[in-house]
């Protein structure tokens, strides 16, 4: 059970090599046995039917339809309903709509309980996760959340308050863990090549095709995303963590909106700017939804339902994100990260550095080496998006690359076996663990399913690091009192 097709990502995402491959390398995929006879199906809702409900739709629609099914929508805009349930209804084979029973939010409860709605899917956004995971836990459904858990600290003391209350289970969607590149890291770290982590050094370049995304669409206001410390980079937070196996006590943080908005496009004489990017030709900044089919269906023929436009012009007025940041963080036994994240890099991709007392090891992941335009002036078709022209780019060609040299040694490189799927190969192997959890055979050595605990971890740096920004001010994680002890307890060597 080693192939599989590639699952869909975010459209302005680049799609490294890792995710064409369709049979994944040796050891990467958990093993699951067969569900037996007497196993139901789970019944699942989900809740945001935005263009990252996709992933988990194909997913019941498709390999995980015999341990799963779809049973009803939660969102406030019926025209993304609409394009999902299309969907189901052409896998089922029914030659139109499925018709499931939709639902707005105000619903939940009344939806998980005449539908008997095992676990809610939560895809919405991010200022929503915490009303929808502690309303549908006291329901009484468990919960699969994407990142991030929740945006700030009421949201993560409701979380933990429902969690205590009820027993009930939070699986966290940290697709990163799962890609090869990331948990062969973890592998090399725990295994003391390196010996004891002293420090860290994560930087994550965003391409100004990605990374203008966030400037476009709801992610640019930041009471609804948290901006980019929560929304991103708690998938980068997340890593550290679980590469360590450690917590984080102390934050610092610095950083701006140094490049998008209307302030910086008009001190760069921009000019006159579009309102939006359907229909604009010649600016490299514009996204037509026009282009792509999803786009289009789930948020340019339903902005008429609610409003809202996926395709702003990254230089409009309204962002109140930073799209430059620096983080400092103390961990509880002793190692420093350093942290940084720019939005607006000529390429995409990160570098880890974990140099350690026996060593160093460096990560190095180049996703797209560069955005060419074309004679038009529109964004050309990437070179470094498929496999066959990832070469173009001789300089900074598309790869992953992992490094490990020992003290008194020469350098090494460590062997990254293939992932398949999304999201540097993980999002297919994460899928497999969300929905075949109960199946597993044997333990993961790698530990990569998460929990709400994760959750908390992650976004703890990013809400610390927001609030210092505020106040120029190093930031204690214990004092935000999210509702829960964040140690991380080792398992003993």
């Amino acid at each position: 059970m080693n192939d599989h097709s590639p699952v869909d990502q975010n459209p302005t995402a680049p799609a490294p090599a890792s995710s064409t491959s369709t049979k994944a390398g040796a050891g990467v995929v958990p093993q699951f046995q067969a569900p037996p006879p007497s196993r139901r199906r789970r019944r699942y809702a989900v809740a945001g039917t935005g263009h990252r409900a996709g992933m988990y739709v194909a997913a019941l629609t498709g390999e995980h339809a015999d341990v799963g099914e779809i049973v009803a929508w939660l969102d406030p805009n019926p025209g993304r309903i609409d394009y999902y349930d299309a969907q189901v209804g052409d896998a089922l084979g029914l030659g139109g709509p499925a018709g499931l029973p939709r639902h707005v939010p105000d619903d939940l409860e009344k939806m998980v309980a005449e539908h008997r709605v095992d676990t809610v899917i939560v895809t919405s956004v991010d200022r929503t996760h915490a009303d929808l995971v502690d309303r549908a836990l006291r329901a009484g459904a468990g919960v699969v959340v994407e990142k991030p858990l929740t945006i700030d600290v009421d949201g993560c003391r409701r979380i933990t308050g429902a969690v205590a209350d009820t027993g009930g289970d939070v699986v966290m969607t940290f697709n990163y863990r799962y890609a090869p590149r990331n948990s062969t890291l973890r592998q090399v770290i725990a295994s003391g090549a390196i010996g004891e982590v002293t420090g860290v050094h994560f930087e994550w370049a965003l391409d100004t095709v990605h990374g203008a995304d966030y400037f476009r669409r709801w992610h640019r206001d930041k009471t609804n995303s948290g901006g980019l410390l929560v929304h991103k980079s708690s998938h980068h937070f997340d890593l550290v963590n679980w590469w360590l196996a450690d917590d984080p006590v102390k934050v610092y943080a610095s950083g701006a909106l140094r490049f998008y908005g209307d302030e910086n496009a008009a001190a760069r004489g921009m000019g006159e700017r579009p309102e939006r990017g359907t229909g604009v030709q010649g600016d490299p900044y514009a996204l037509d939804l026009r282009a792509d089919p999803r786009l289009e269906a789930l948020y340019l023929q339903a902005e008429h339902h609610d409003g809202y436009r996926r395709d702003q012009d990254p230089f409009a007025p309204g962002v109140t994100i930073e799209d430059n940041l620096a983080v400092l963080v103390d961990y509880r036994r002793g190692a420093t990260l350093t942290y940084s994240l720019n939005a607006h890099s000529p390429w995409e991709g990160y570098r880890v550095t974990v140099n350690g007392t026996a060593g160093r090891a460096e990560l190095q992941v180049v996703e797209r080496g560069s955005i060419e335009l074309g004679q038009d002036g529109d964004v050309a078709v990437d070179p470094s998006a498929t496999p066959e022209g990832a070469t173009r780019d001789l300089l900074r060609p598309a790869r992953d690359q992992l490094i490990v040299q020992r003290h008194w040694r020469r350098a090494e490189e460590v062997p990254i076996p293939d992932g398949i799927g999304g999201h540097g190969g993980g999002d297919a192997i994460l899928l497999k663990e969300v929905f075949r959890r109960d199946l597993r055979i044997g333990d993961d050595p790698l530990g990569r399913a998460a929990g709400h605990l994760d959750g908390l971890r992650a976004v703890a740096v990013g809400i610390a690091a927001n609030r210092s920004l505020e106040t120029g001010s190093p930031v204690l994680v214990e004092e935000l009192a999210l509702g829960a002890d964040l140690a991380v307890v080792r398992p003993p060597k």
